[in-house]
């Protein structure tokens, strides 16, 4: 009995890694060859797979594409901790890591609009992700309107939509003009937010 379980699970196992390991590919050919460069021949040349070996274990290009991103929204634990605690901070830090990797964020803007469709394999993802996103920073703002610190007295998860649309939106003209730095304009949306020190 042991030993048929060890070979049910080896399969499956190998199976996992290989997914993972394809996953990992399709982030890194994203970041180094850009969106419109990186293709799944490429992918599954660097994975030693065939373009149907990489499908059969993704549903579709979609799919992997989208796990692309859940992949690459874990590798940001690496630049904001574990547990940070100032969101907006936080979050204008990864805008100005993201400014290092255009395929990244050209693939994350161009599901965010066909992952409106429904049914889109992408359409849970960016569910989850503006929820959280929201809730992390309408935390904090609650946190400073409580101190004081906001300036407009405007409900938190309007705020908190409000920052969410300046980080896409910025995303999105970054793409069209690169010499636009995403990062000090969202610091600056940030900061005039925020009362000073000198007015709490």
């Amino acid at each position: 009995m042991q030993m048929q379980e060890v070979k049910t699970r080896g399969p499956y196992a190998k199976g996992v890694a290989k997914r993972e390991e394809v996953r990992q590919i399709a982030l890194e050919t994203f970041a180094r060859r850009g969106y419109r460069g990186a293709t799944l021949r490429e992918i599954a040349d660097e994975a030693g797979l065939t373009v149907a070996g990489v499908l059969h274990y993704f549903d579709s290009k979609e799919e992997l594409f989208t796990e692309v991103l859940r992949l690459r929204d874990a590798a940001a634990v690496e630049i904001t901790g574990p547990s940070p605690r100032d969101a907006a901070e936080t979050l204008i830090r990864v805008v100005r890591h993201n400014a290092t990797v255009p395929g990244l964020v050209h693939l994350y803007m161009a599901l965010a609009v066909e992952g409106a469709v429904e049914g889109h394999p992408a359409q849970d993802y960016f569910q989850e992700h503006f929820a959280s996103l929201s809730d992390w920073i309408e935390g904090e703002i609650r946190e400073l309107q409580s101190d004081g610190r906001i300036k407009l007295q405007v409900q938190p998860e309007m705020l908190a939509s409000i920052f969410m649309a300046a980080i896409d939106g910025l995303q999105l003209q970054w793409l069209h003009d690169p010499s636009i730095d995403m990062a000090e304009r969202l610091s600056c949306l940030w900061n005039e937010l925020i009362l000073s020190p000198e007015q709490t």
